[in-house]
């Protein structure tokens, strides 16, 4: 099996990796981590210029017509760079619902918006019980003449105080854990009735919880079929999964580079550290366990271009195996390089926390172990 890239591909792989070396180094990233907006708004444009944004739409909305490989790639070069502009957020989730829940005018509308990087999104799915279950959910779009009106809130959500425009996962019927009943809406996030707590996260993400109180929403905010947006959203956290799983490749990639260097310079009792055959020894596990997930990542892509449904397992099997490589990579980085190695100054242990807040996020090793048992049982 040919696991080479296209040409396209290899190209959008090294233009990103030429904007990470040369325009998004270390003290760059501080920089715009701790300014008010926590991204640069100069980056985001050129972004869209390069045509990042605009990889995984389709070429009828001004689209790259990217498949889930395409995406792949951009997104384990941004990992390795840790870039915190908001390319998960706004054009995985948001961007990616609405091509696949929206109806033509609504993708005419809004897609071409995320390619230009005219729009910051982000969706808003978690609520405070519901940890990883989708379907739980307690915030209300109730029909209101025409319209809706939307009561609730949702929790951590990614790039929610940058965001401008959310799709919000709302119960329209049924009861707080009912599969069915579930829709999405388009909400301008500083409608009346919204009020957002910002905050950042560890890794860098600016966040928000966002309490809605009798938001008014129009007919045309409902993207998708009332009552049944439960299969698109799970759909499209197949793919935001493999996203991830392709950043935390690219960042454990980085950190065995990383580490690898710092045991061939760092000297103690006069010789280079990276000459002990013990820690030899680990760093040749923690390329053993960066080529797994990379293997199994291929077998994902692999699975999931042919036909998305033969992906499920290997999906849960790869986000089961991130979290207990990433977790095995990081710690040894952080370790071989001593106590500055979770110092704010070295990058080491931010790779380290990116990595810890992918593991958590749309389920972490446990919740797909038990996925993993299901479908395998269900086939």
């Amino acid at each position: 099996m040919n696991f080479d890239f296209t040409e396209e591909q290899q190209m959008v792989r090294d233009s990103i990796a030429r904007f990470v070396q040369d325009d998004y180094d270390w003290d760059t990233r501080k920089a715009i981590v701790a300014s008010d907006k926590g991204l640069s708004p100069d980056n985001w444009k050129l972004f869209a210029e390069l045509g990042w944004l605009s990889i995984p739409f389709a070429e009828e909305h001004g689209g790259f017509g990217g498949n889930i490989v395409d995406l792949s790639v951009v997104m384990e070069e941004l990992g390795k760079g840790l870039v915190v502009e908001p390319y998960f957020p706004t054009v995985v989730l948001f961007g990616g619902l609405i091509a696949r829940a929206g109806n033509e005018a609504q993708r005419a509308e809004w897609l071409p918006r995320v390619i230009g990087g005219d729009v910051l999104g982000g969706f808003a799915y978690v609520e405070r019980q519901s940890r990883f279950a989708l379907h739980d959910c307690l915030t209300t779009a109730t029909r209101s003449g025409d319209g809706f009106v939307l009561n609730g809130e949702k929790v951590v959500v990614f790039n929610g105080e940058q965001a401008d425009h959310l799709v919000v996962l709302a119960r329209t019927s049924g009861e707080q854990s009912d599969r069915t009943g579930l829709s999405l809406f388009i909400v301008e996030a500083s409608a009346a009735g919204i009020d957002k707590m910002n905050y950042p996260m560890m890794d860098g993400q600016r966040v928000a919880n966002v309490t809605f109180k009798d938001v008014a929403l129009s007919a045309d905010a409902l993207l998708g079929e009332e009552g049944n947006a439960l299969a698109l959203v799970e759909a499209l956290v197949d793919e935001a999964i493999i996203a991830l799983a392709s950043e935390a490749v690219g960042i454990m990639g980085v950190l065995n580079t990383k580490t690898l260097e710092y045991a061939k310079t760092r000297e103690q009792f006069g010789v280079a550290i990276g000459s002990y055959q013990a820690l030899q020894h680990r760093m040749v596990d923690t390329m053993m366990a960066y080529e797994q997930c990379k293997s199994l990542l291929f077998k994902a892509l692999c699975e999931y271009k042919q036909d998305p449904a033969m992906a499920a397992e290997t999906i849960h099997a790869l986000k089961v195996l991130i979290d207990r490589n990433a977790k095995h990579v990081f710690g040894e980085a952080i370790q071989i390089h001593g106590g500055m190695g979770m110092t704010d100054e070295l990058d080491i242990g931010h790779y380290a926390k990116r990595l810890m807040m992918i593991n958590t996020t749309f389920g972490d090793a446990n919740f797909h172990r038990n996925r993993f048992v299901e479908t395998a049982f269900a086939a």
